[in-house]
């Protein structure tokens, strides 16, 4: 086999449609947007417009409020820890840190920082140091020896 023979299978690609190209494209002339009207011209977005009538979205009442300065934390649960810490990507025996569970590959990012809640079996005698921490959490923590220490979230801007 060569480069120049290789190729897709068929019916793997597909041509791109070309609208106004002429008669022979099936989208030629009015390029599907069939005769006149609003719809045919350019630059129209009509979307939840209902001919003058006052729109759904319009007619029903405002609710609720969004805090502008709400902290959003990375949610780990106890029981990924405990199974992070027997597949020995995490190391039980110094103090588990934010950055370690990030380093670990359990969060992703800390946004405002993590928060532990206390799903799954939990076993391992270790110390945590995170953000926030549940009241089930701590006390199966503890329950198992170990001891969780919650630190203030760091503030998101320090000059505000």
């Amino acid at each position: 086999m060569k480069l120049h023979e290789l190729s897709d299978n068929e019916g793997a690609t597909k041509k791109r449609k070309r609208v106004g190209r002429g008669p022979g494209s099936g989208t030629g002339k009015m390029g599907g947007r069939g005769i006149k009207g609003q719809k045919s011209r350019s630059g129209v977005s009509i979307n939840g417009y209902e001919g003058g009538q006052m729109p759904l979205y319009q007619r029903l009442p405002k609710r609720g409020f969004t805090k502008p300065n709400r902290k959003s934390y990375a949610v780990v649960n106890l029981g990924l820890i405990q199974k992070f810490i027997d597949a020995k990507k995490i190391d039980a025996s110094a103090a588990i840190t934010e950055d370690a569970l990030i380093s670990s590959g359990l969060v992703r990012r800390k946004l405002d920082g993590i928060r532990v809640l206390a799903k799954g079996d939990f076993n391992a005698k270790v110390e945590l140091q995170v953000s926030g921490a549940s009241k089930s959490a701590v006390e199966a923590v503890e329950k198992a020896g170990g001891k969780v220490t919650v630190t203030a979230p760091a503030a998101a801007n320090a000059d505000a």
